[in-house]
């Protein structure tokens, strides 16, 4: 017997909050959540008076939203007169002034006796939101396919007094930011070598789908790039809060490069073959070569080994030393 008394009453709370209830609201304005819109902006609202709760389209950052509710210090006089409750799932967005519509009832309490009153409402599952004595966290979460919400104050009681009725609360919404910021990576190909396979890695794991848009915790965070076809790279970057990333990879030849310096009546070998005007990098084999500058009547030689995907800057520096002997 117990134990269907039991099922009974958590059947009746569950389909309470779960199904959908038809009310007539007085709504006094209605207010996006959205990363665009930083200025927190308030409504005012009277003792019946509810606003419409809307997000942005991109919600991507947001743990949740909340919600601020503010009022008069006479409110104090009037404890337990007055409840809050916030519906999802409505039929439709309802413009300024009376409507009637159906949403489903997410939360439903008395205003508590305070002049500030804070909720929380999350969007996703994993929000780590946490209630406090400063703070509500509206129990399960709401998806953002659930919006617009309707937040709404109402009367607990009958006869209120006409200082309740003429009183004139303030609500403020503001989204609750994850320490998440997104990364979207694309790649620009050498000529010679368009549409080579290449290998992603951010903080050692390796990407799938590396030209994807991803989400990242706030800080900095190491890219590497390996291929076959293109030189290996390796960077740091650093994602900021609710911001995005366009991080461009530059996919280049992997033949090795050298850069020769040196005096302007220098003559430079390589493997005996004079390099001649030189001014940029001049591509090689891999593998062990020899280097010759000769200046005049002086000459220096050296065998370099060179590895592939790697560039070197060769240079002959003349210099003259001064010391002083005791």
């Amino acid at each position: 017997m117990n134990v269907r008394r039991g099922f009974f009453i958590f059947f009746i709370v569950f389909s309470f909050q779960s199904q959908a209830e038809s009310l007539r609201v007085l709504i006094a304005g209605d207010m996006e959540i959205s990363l665009d819109n930083s200025a927190v902006v308030s409504i005012p609202l009277a003792y019946n008076g509810s606003v419409v709760l809307s997000l942005g389209e991109d919600t991507r950052f947001f743990r949740g939203i909340e919600v601020e509710l503010s009022a008069p210090q006479i409110w104090l006089s009037y404890r337990g007169s007055l409840g809050m409750a916030v519906y999802a799932d409505l039929d439709k967005t309802p413009a300024a002034g009376t409507a009637d519509i159906q949403g489903r009832r997410v939360i439903s309490e008395p205003l508590p006796n305070k002049i500030q009153t804070v909720y929380q409402i999350p969007i996703r599952a994993s929000h780590g939101l946490r209630s406090s004595p400063y703070v509500t966290v509206i129990a399960g979460y709401i998806p953002p396919s659930s919006f617009p919400l309707v937040f709404r104050i109402m009367p607990v009681i009958k006869g209120l007094s006409e200082e309740l009725e003429s009183m004139v609360f303030q609500l403020s919404a503001k989204p609750i930011l994850s320490d998440e910021g997104a990364v979207r990576l694309s790649a620009r190909y050498p000529e010679q070598l368009q549409g080579k396979p290449f290998t992603v890695l951010i903080d050692d794991t390796v990407i799938e789908n590396p030209l994807e848009e991803r989400l990242l915790k706030e800080g900095e965070h190491h890219l590497m790039v390996l291929s076959d076809d293109y030189r290996n790279e390796s960077r740091r970057f650093i994602i900021e809060r609710a911001r995005l990333l366009d991080l461009t990879i530059e996919l280049q030849d992997p033949t090795p490069l050298i850069l020769f310096e040196g005096p302007e009546n220098a003559l430079i070998f390589l493997n005996d073959r004079p390099v001649l005007g030189a001014s940029g990098p001049v591509p090689v084999d891999p593998g062990v070569h020899e280097v010759k500058f000769l200046v005049g009547d002086y000459t220096i030689t050296r065998s370099v080994t060179i590895q592939r995907g790697k560039s070197y800057r060769m240079a002959l520096m003349v210099d003259i030393t001064v010391s002083e002997i005791e």
